[in-house]
């Protein structure tokens, strides 16, 4: 397989890449901190069940090892030297064909950018969000993994942009709550830690399971239910998880205002653990 490192300004994908015509390709977002990619194996692991899902074609060379190489190669090539670094690795399904490729073959991108900050931080401006109800998340299998077939959240985004708020709540077809456009959610009610099972359709987000991990290593009482539009306002806390930013305290739906203690308790233990303070 042929690689080259090129300019993100100077990249242009086929016009017959399956990736832009249908949507046929899965991604992971990386952070990369001191020169080590953060829960690598965690991120390995979910594209290679995202690519077993969809039916791509492994190569023999796509290995933990391999893969790592190759990252650290790009962002050494572009002579990036921050030290947190955002990466993207987008896998797209590189054949002929309409809407039947002719085989499961597989090409990939890896972009990597300079990041500001290696430590989490929950920022403490004003952020505020809606329901988005124009559509709605299958609670399926397939919304689980990171695929690049959005458009739910490109409109959800494009109408938390019209209105003002920082971000949306996406809900599925029960009208249940699945995810934000960026990022899972967690709400806290009655002093127990909530967010949605995977069952509900949300994406089986790394950072999500650091926060999991973290509350019972604090004791704090967590379960994966079904969470409600309702619950959101009856909550004392509510906040939004991505590998990027981390945690992201809401402080505002509707009438309802929160606090950001057991987030600020969770993002302290997993910077702590993972050295990045």
């Amino acid at each position: 397989m042929n690689t080259a490192v090129v300019t993100s300004s100077s990249f242009a994908p086929s016009f017959s890449n399956r990736g832009f015509l249908y949507g046929d390709a899965v991604f992971e977002t990386l952070k990369m901190v001191n020169g080590q990619i953060l829960f690598w194996e965690d991120h390995y692991f979910r594209l290679m069940a995202a690519m077993r899902i969809v039916r791509m074609e492994i190569p023999n060379h796509f290995t933990l090892e391999n893969l790592e190489a190759e990252i650290q190669q790009v962002v050494t090539q572009n002579q990036i030297t921050s030290d947190s670094v955002r990466i993207r690795l987008t896998v797209y399904r590189d054949s002929e064909g309409l809407y039947t490729p002719k085989t499961n073959e597989v090409g990939y991108v890896i972009q990597a950018s300079s990041l500001e900050n290696k430590t989490y931080v929950n920022q403490h401006q004003p952020y505020e969000i809606e329901l988005y109800k124009d559509f709605f998340i299958p609670a399926q299998l397939t919304s689980t993994i990171k695929t690049t077939n959005k458009i739910i959240n490109v409109m959800a985004g494009v109408f938390a942009k019209e209105n003002d708020y920082d971000n949306c709540i996406l809900l599925n077809e029960h009208k249940n709550v699945v995810e934000a456009i960026n990022a899972n959610v967690f709400i806290v009610k009655e002093g127990t830690l909530l967010t949605p099972p995977l069952s509900e359709g949300c994406v089986k987000g790394i950072f999500r399971k650091q926060v999991l991990e973290a509350a019972q290593l604090l004791n704090i009482p967590v379960q994966e239910l079904p969470i409600t539009s309702f619950d959101l306002q009856k909550s004392t806390e509510v906040f939004l998880t991505n590998i990027i930013s981390g945690i992201q305290s809401v402080t505002q739906y509707r009438k309802q205002t929160y606090g950001r203690e057991v987030a600020n308790q969770i993002l302290d233990l997993i910077n702590s653990k993972n050295q990045l303070v």
